[in-house]
């Protein structure tokens, strides 16, 4: 409880461990609020089921509150969204880029209510780079992951999931810099990259767990595991480096 994981990817697609996080939540019994920046509900939904999980059922259940982002920056730039209720990303059409109506929405969303079964309040961002794309600024997008650490984390005891896309060679300075930013700040970081040596069927790239055991004790080396996976239809084999069994 209480802990900020940080996906990142490089040179590779990190959406597998998106997916896995949802279904993990959802199957736990906690209140999930996913902001969903990249794809579709319709997306998200088709790889839940083939983990054994139904979005659909858990929306209408309330279990999950679902930000579709595609579908809520169209309806603000041809003025469809709904009379009296503020689109959560309200800022595309101010001249002010904070991030208020969105903090106010996962606010709300995960604060608990009396009749809630719920274990404990998750947010999930997938992906926060896109936020940037979007036309906030880099201090809007920090700030909003601070208030939202400080009220779902601290405040619920709950936890906050994040993917980010970087690169080393990126010329994108404003996100490398919210990147390394949320790097200080997280107590997990699991970071995909692609192989250096290129694409390989029977590896497809592999992943660093960063245990950051700095932030609690001053002096100690954070823990660092590197393996390598592999992604089936409805699974991911993870294994040593230079372990998989087709080299083997």
């Amino acid at each position: 409880q209480g802990k900020f994981t940080l996906l990142r990817d490089t040179r590779t697609d990190g959406s597998f461990l998106v997916h896995h996080f949802l279904s993990f939540y959802l199957r736990a019994g906690c209140k999930v609020c996913f902001v969903a920046l990249l794809q579709s509900f319709s997306h998200y939904n088709i790889v839940a089921q083939k983990l054994g999980v139904n979005l659909t059922a858990a929306k209408e259940r309330g279990q999950l509150v679902f930000l579709e982002g595609l579908k809520s920056c169209l309806d603000l730039l041809f003025g469809e969204e709904q009379p009296g209720q503020p689109s959560p990303l309200q800022f595309l059409s101010e001249s002010t880029c904070d991030l208020r109506a969105l903090f106010d929405f996962v606010r709300v969303s995960l604060t608990p209510t009396d009749s809630d079964p719920w274990k404990g309040p998750v947010l999930l961002v997938d992906d926060l780079s896109v936020l940037l794309s979007l036309g906030a600024t880099p201090v809007a997008v920090l700030d909003f992951i601070h208030y939202c650490r400080a009220s779902v984390c601290s405040q619920l005891k709950g936890n906050i999931v994040v993917l980010v896309h970087s690169s080393e060679d990126s010329e994108d300075e404003e996100n490398e810099l919210v990147v390394n930013s949320l790097c200080h700040h997280s107590d997990l970081i699991l970071w995909a990259e692609g192989l250096a040596t290129g694409f390989c069927k029977d590896v497809h790239g592999q992943v660093k767990i960063i245990k950051r055991v700095s932030l609690q004790q001053v002096g100690e080396q954070d823990l660092v595991q590197v393996y390598q996976y592999k992604i089936q239809d409805r699974n991911v084999t993870f294994f040593a480096r230079g372990l998989s069994a087709a080299v083997l």
